[in-house]
């Protein structure tokens, strides 16, 4: 029997009438479009600076505060419980565009706003580690950076409109990565190389008053100079007029508002201080309360704007800070390190206190209300997890990502994984004074357990943070092979990262890995 031979045309029209066949069965629901993304990243705010408990229970440090906003989203969304960032500033955000861990990307300290400036305070034993003080480069060749491809630009080339207003401090001035520009971002709304501003107060522009300025007055907001603006509300206002293009276009958004609160210098914020001063809080525990309360009626004012655009069913909200609450006094009232409990300790340090922070996340239509994870999880996590949010699912990047998507998480909050390790790793001399767990400390977290490393005394210590979240008991005695394995695992990462070492000025050798 012969084949069943078709002319050309025949051929065509089985085609046509195949293609015409498979239409039929079509999916016929919409596609919907990618989700919009914003990152809400708030600056030196403890775990426990707010009105929503992070905790099982609701402290006295929580009933200080009024974050409605938080609360709010809160309820709607998913509240992480165990949220990790480094000790500092400038190793989260890089840690967050590169999906690096800081012992990798060696930018271990914050980075001071001018090239070629190393922030580590002297020591009289020990050189500077070879970190990369100058910060992240998205340009390869930059001496003293780490050069990766950033997280915006990828979302940009996949479609995203992408916006970054507040807090940059990525890289040093006269390097690429003191520019959002060159980490994809279509807009930059007062984001440079520093890491704090000169001031919050619109009656001194912001810093940029005539023979007055520094490296830290804020760029791009002269229209509110002398209008009795806080420089909080001032960037709430410039990202959401920044949003409208993208909304008018029905173009997704990425819109990263890194706050400058609520980092020094502690100014008042008018609208909200004389509650706190009517509380009897002293006058630097008001104004600190006041840039909290500031801050979260931006969380409100960004909701509102979601809300009123009826967009809100498509964009995710994820909450976060860069580092553990400051306890230092001054500028901080009350007791010296003291301003974070029960969490030990606060900015600078490993301890929890320095490193837990407040987050949550909104996504509409996959997070459950009112939830809540448990699971630890780490800053460089937000760059699988954002790409995965986005729908991107190939892209390239330059860099080896450490960082483990949430997704999963958010879809089924009580997963856990206790095998996985976190680490810490700060080889720097933050501040001349020193502090629980500041200065030359490493550590290590998995499941229950927190291994703490002091790199210049070769000591170690042990927590359970299930039974002691303030790590008052050292176990290192108690469970010496625990101490041994964690320690071993931490060594083996840090060699494996090629991570800075703090230099011996007697030998002029790298101090030695942990452990060894």
């Amino acid at each position: 029997m012969k084949p069943i031979q078709l002319s050309r045309w025949g051929c065509i029209c089985l085609i046509i009438c195949s293609i015409s066949s498979m239409a039929q069965f079509r999916d016929p629901r919409p596609v919907k479009p990618p989700p919009n993304i914003i990152v809400f990243l708030v600056d030196d705010m403890g775990w426990e600076d707010t009105s929503v408990p992070f905790w099982d229970q609701l402290t006295d440090r929580n009933k200080r505060f009024r974050t409605p906003n938080m609360e709010r989203l809160a309820r709607e969304g998913v509240k992480f419980t165990n949220a990790y960032a480094t000790p500092v500033c400038t190793p989260s955000r890089v840690s967050m565009i590169t999906g690096m861990n800081a012992a990798h990307h060696g930018v271990t300290n914050w980075t001071s706003p001018r090239k070629d400036i190393n922030a580590d305070a002297p020591d009289p034993a020990l050189d500077t580690a070879p970190w990369n003080w100058n910060g992240f480069s998205p340009v390869q060749g930059v001496p003293h950076t780490v050069y990766a491809t950033p997280l915006p630009a990828l979302l940009k080339t996949a479609g995203y409109y992408t916006i970054h207003a507040g807090k940059a401090h990525w890289g040093a001035m006269g390097t690429p990565g003191a520019n959002p520009y060159n980490m994809g971002f279509l807009v930059n709304i007062a984001g440079h190389a520093a890491g704090h501003p000169q001031s919050y107060l619109s009656e001194e522009n912001y810093g940029n008053m005539p023979g007055k300025a520094t490296p830290q007055a804020v760029p791009d907001l002269e229209e509110y100079y002398g209008t009795g603006t806080f420089l909080t509300e001032a960037l709430t206002r410039e990202a959401l007029k920044a949003l409208d293009e993208p909304v008018r276009r029905k173009q997704p958004f990425y819109l990263y508002l890194a706050h400058y609160a609520v980092h020094v210098p502690l100014q008042a914020d008018k609208k909200y201080i004389q509650h706190y001063q009517d509380m009897g809080l002293d006058e630097a525990e008001a104004r600190y309360a006041s840039l909290i309360e500031g801050m979260d009626a931006s969380l409100g004012e960004v909701m509102d704007y979601l809300a009123a655009r009826k967009i809100a069913d498509n964009t995710i909200i994820m909450f976060m800070s860069d580092n553990g609450g400051l306890s230092l006094v001054p500028p901080r009232g009350g007791t010296p390190h003291t301003q974070n409990l029960p969490l030990r300790a606060g900015k600078g340090s490993v301890y929890e206190g320095g490193i837990r922070e407040p987050m949550l996340v909104k996504w509409p239509g996959v997070t459950k209300a009112g939830s809540t994870v448990a699971q630890y999880i780490m800053i460089e996590d937000f760059f699988p997890t954002i790409l995965e949010m986005a729908g991107i699912q190939l892209y390239e990047a330059v860099q080896t990502v450490d960082g483990k998507s949430f997704v999963p998480l958010l879809k089924n909050p009580g997963q856990t994984d206790s095998l996985r390790t976190l680490i810490w790793h700060y080889p720097n001399k933050w501040i001349a004074e020193g502090g629980p767990g500041i200065n030359y400390r490493s550590a290590l977290r998995q499941g229950r357990w927190k291994l703490v490393y002091d790199q210049q005394q070769g000591y170690t210590e042990l927590y359970d943070l299930v039974a002691d979240i303030g790590e008052k008991q050292n176990l290192s005695g108690v469970y010496p092979k625990k101490v041994s394995a964690l320690l071993s695992l931490l060594s083996e990462q840090l060699q494996h990262w090629n991570a800075p070492m703090p230099v011996l000025k007697a030998s002029g050798k790298p101090l030695p890995w942990p452990g060894k």
